[in-house]
């Protein structure tokens, strides 16, 4: 039996390609070898005392990141750009269903110092950050199937800060994503930083609203708007 592993935690255009599937690439090539042992899997047993402790050292989950009044602040500055958008039925890569999205380089006094204060929490000092922030308006059905981001367009780290909805946030290790898997719950103003193995090894997911439970409760999804840093690829270990 498979078990799932769980832990509680606590708004131009983002390049096509940042979000893209890339399962050719001589990384995943060298993952999948990595991980085959003369052409069959390890064990399970044997994955255990790796991948759990790997995953739960690069993927942090910080409760409670920022105040109510942080986030409608956030929410007041975003939702004029998002609001001019269409939802998309699907992303260009089919990674992404009911959904819009925006980049944003400059924001107000005390939403600059929110961003901020995201860029130090997750990155260490003197990293080179990507220009634009991504924001990701998620519809209450929509949702975010299993990718991995293309390393040619962001480096070793990704930090997101949930605004408006709480949601379940899945981790499926490559090549074993029925062995190796883990979900995360994101609370409404959380913030996640997903780095190393968690960033690399690790398709991520935002479950829909039909599959968004956790610890075997029911975890209700609305609307959902995701503020995204990220560093520059050239920062890849």
């Amino acid at each position: 039996m498979h078990q799932l592993l769980s832990v509680k935690t606590g708004r131009g255009m983002l390049s096509r390609s940042v979000l893209s599937v890339w399962p050719q690439t001589l990384w995943m090539k060298s993952l999948g070898s990595n991980l085959m042992n003369s052409g069959s899997r390890r064990s399970t047993k044997t994955l255990s005392s790796d991948w759990m402790s790997e995953l739960s050292a690069t993927m942090r989950i910080f409760p409670d990141f920022i105040t109510p009044q942080e986030e409608e602040s956030l929410f007041q500055e975003i939702e004029p750009y998002l609001k001019r958008l269409r939802y998309e039925s699907s992303h260009w890569d089919n990674a992404i269903q009911s959904y819009r999205e925006t980049e944003k380089s400059t924001w107000n006094k005390g939403n600059s110092a929110v961003i901020q204060k995201i860029q130090k929490t997750a990155f260490p000092p003197d990293t080179s950050l990507l220009g634009h922030v991504h924001v990701l308006d998620l519809a209450g059905d929509g949702m975010i199937k299993p990718h991995v981001d293309s390393v040619r367009f962001c480096g070793d780290t990704i930090a997101g800060l949930s605004l408006l909805s709480d949601s379940v946030m899945r981790l499926t290790m490559v090549g074993y994503e029925k062995e190796c898997f883990k979900d995360y719950l994101l609370l409404q103003r959380s913030l996640y930083v997903m780095s190393g193995a968690a960033r690399y090894k690790y398709n991520h997911e935002i479950l829909g609203p039909d599959e968004s439970t956790f610890e075997g409760n029911k975890i209700p999804r609305s609307r959902r708007i995701s503020v995204i840093c990220r560093c520059d690829p050239k920062h890849i270990d």
